[in-house]
């Protein structure tokens, strides 16, 4: 018996919601690139996830903003003791309790993506003992998140920037958190219990947490030298976060994406030209460093220097990344429970080791 660890070059699951081209850097949402998908808005991109079709039809995301002051009360509770992403992964189940369906609907699907901007907000103002700003039902998507996170309109520019981030992390494959999405509706749980796990998922720094890991190393960086920290961190076994990718063997097509739009930013921070410079100093280092890995940047280097430039504080990071996964996760959950077989894999007795 083979084993493959972590399910590497392992097929689970059959899928019709993206597809990754790691040899060519491609990505696209069922058969549109992402390219594509950018230009339009993120309540029309969730549709065609979801649906399959490109059509104007209003999502009742207004309406599914709200929460209740049970959950806003317990979400208070939580942030004076856990961390963000752990009162945000606690608050996800507990939004509609009674809800306990089969298959997954699209009506949940719009419930958890609607409301999870307004629990990230609750939570992040609570931690900022701030009080908590209700969502508008007159703002796009985006715009009311970034409403509720400041507590003012936010610019053209911050909106177009934010949306830009989440369409472009919408879905991605079979990645850890989708994949234990996956895990537990094949149980035949609910959509909310699944998000949870997968929120629980995506708190690990390999995954969710990266670009924050990508801040403290632009850190060290500009105090010190790309070689010198990349020789440092390569010596000490760690990884270089923001470069490298499971999937991609070139650059992560959404971390171009991403630095388009981040050079679109004006006036742009200075700053923002020396990111770009040591992305291209760390790709050059690491190739002659490990040379036929194929080390380039992935979408988390970028979604750090983008969010940075909007003013998101980097504890908002892996939350924001959430709001925009939760469109892939609940299309996933619809996808496994109207073709469900629960998983169980097998594991390899070796014994005493």
């Amino acid at each position: 018996m083979e084993v493959s660890r972590g399910l590497k070059g392992v097929t689970a699951v059959k899928t019709s919601i993206s597809d990754i081209d790691g040899e060519e850097g491609a990505l696209q949402y069922r058969t549109t690139g992402l390219a594509e998908c950018m230009k339009h808005s993120f309540e029309k991109v969730s549709h065609y996830i979801w649906e399959n079709e490109w059509r104007e039809q209003k999502i009742s995301f207004e309406e599914n903003r709200f929460l209740s002051n049970s959950v806003k009360t317990m979400i208070q509770t939580l942030a004076a003791d856990q961390s963000l992403i752990a009162t945000i992964r606690s608050a996800v189940s507990m939004v509609d309790i009674s809800v306990d369906e089969w298959p997954v609907s699209r009506k949940t699907a719009e419930r958890l993506t609607a409301v999870m901007p307004s629990i990230v907000a609750c939570a992040y103002r609570a931690k900022q003992d701030k009080l908590f700003v209700e969502p508008r039902t007159d703002l796009g998507h985006v715009e009311n998140f970034l409403y509720m996170i400041n507590g003012q309109m936010p610019s053209e520019e911050q909106t177009a920037a934010l949306e830009s981030y989440m369409i472009a992390t919408m879905e991605h494959g079979l990645n850890a958190s989708t994949f234990t999405s996956r895990v537990v509706i094949s149980t035949q749980s609910d959509a909310y219990s699944a998000a949870a796990a997968a929120i629980g998922a995506l708190k690990g720094p390999l995954h969710g947490g990266a670009p924050t890991g990508v801040m403290a190393y632009l850190d060290k960086v500009n105090k010190s030298s790309v070689a010198t920290v990349i020789d440092e961190k390569l010596q000490n076994g760690e990884k270089i976060m923001g470069f490298g990718h499971r999937v991609y063997n070139t650059t992560d097509p959404r971390a171009t994406a991403l630095k388009e739009q981040l050079l679109q930013i004006s006036p742009r921070p200075a700053w923002v030209d020396r990111a770009v410079m040591i992305e291209e100093e760390t790709v050059e280092h690491l190739n002659q460093r490990k040379p036929g890995r194929k080390l380039y940047a992935n979408v988390e280097f970028y979604a750090a220097a983008l969010m940075k430039a909007i003013g998101i504080p980097a504890e908002l990071f892996t939350p924001i990344f959430c709001c925009s996964r939760m469109v892939g996760w609940t299309a996933h959950m619809m996808e496994q429970s109207r073709n469900n077989v629960i998983f169980r894999p097998n594991a390899k007795y070796v014994g005493d080791q």
